[in-house]
């Protein structure tokens, strides 16, 4: 019976650890597979596009339907839906459960509570695929404020995945977690949609003045700077020319000499 070499028992060992470390990480990935949220910007009393991010979880089915619950406790004023070709999207606007007093002062008793996307046939998100829906909302409600977005994801074969778990600040992810961000205090001088959009307006305005503005300054020391090349390379021309010519003669002298 051979005995295996220190070296086999080695390279064996590494292979079982690559394995295992292998099935870890599926196991992880498949685990962190769930509806999530990315908002692009978390800014209180600010305007945002919140992006869901929705893989497929079904090996036999696929998924035909997103509900997202909007917040109740601080309701966004203002949703708007991207569209998505294959699918059809509709916010659900209704009563509060009770009545909220705005900043200004105003009364709000209704407001957006949902949106739902349905596919159109033959546009489910299939096996190994996921999409992504986007809405525009706002305002963010105060700096520190959780905003929380149970999702419920539905398949064509009548399946329904609920992902409404809150998750806990230090603890493990649930096994279902909601989709959840957490607003942020503005930053010095970043203020609201109109305040982002004029900004946004008048640094377009710079940039295409600067682009401008560099086409036109640039124009002559560009004529310039060839005309000094030019200039350069005649010269070196010249002084190459006169030191053969020099070169030429000390050798024909050098000729008759001998």
């Amino acid at each position: 019976m051979n005995t295996p070499s220190p070296a086999r028992r080695a390279l064996s060992t590494c292979a079982v650890g690559f394995a295992t470390a292998g099935l870890l990480a599926l196991g992880a990935g498949a685990a962190s597979a769930h509806v999530s949220v990315a908002p692009a910007s978390t800014t209180e009393d600010g305007y945002s596009q919140l992006t869901f991010s929705v893989p497929n979880e079904s090996e036999t089915a696929g998924t035909n339907k997103l509900e997202v619950q909007l917040p109740t406790a601080a309701p966004f004023t203002s949703v708007r839906v991207k569209p998505i070709e294959g699918w059809t999207a509709e916010v659900v606007s209704g009563e509060l459960p009770e009545p909220i007093t705005t900043a200004d002062g105003a009364t709000v008793t209704t407001a957006p509570l949902s949106v739902v996307w349905t596919a159109d046939a033959g546009a489910e998100i299939s096996q190994q695929e996921y999409q992504t829906f986007a809405i525009s909302v706002g305002r963010l409600p105060e700096a520190g404020t959780i905003v929380t977005l149970p999702a419920v994801q539905s398949y064509t074969d009548g399946s329904v995945r609920a992902w409404d778990e809150p998750s806990v600040e230090g603890g493990e992810e649930p096994e279902s977690p909601a989709p959840a961000f957490t607003t942020t205090a503005a930053a010095e001088g970043e203020g609201g949609h109109g305040a982002a959009a004029a900004a946004s307006g008048k640094e377009a305005g710079e940039e295409t003045s600067r682009e401008a503005g560099a086409g036109t300054v640039d124009s002559e020391p560009a004529v310039s700077t060839a005309a000094d090349g030019s200039n350069a390379a005649g010269w070196a021309g010249l002084v190459a020319g006169l030191l053969g010519l020099a070169a030429g003669v000390m050798a024909l002298v050098r000729t008759r000499r001998a």
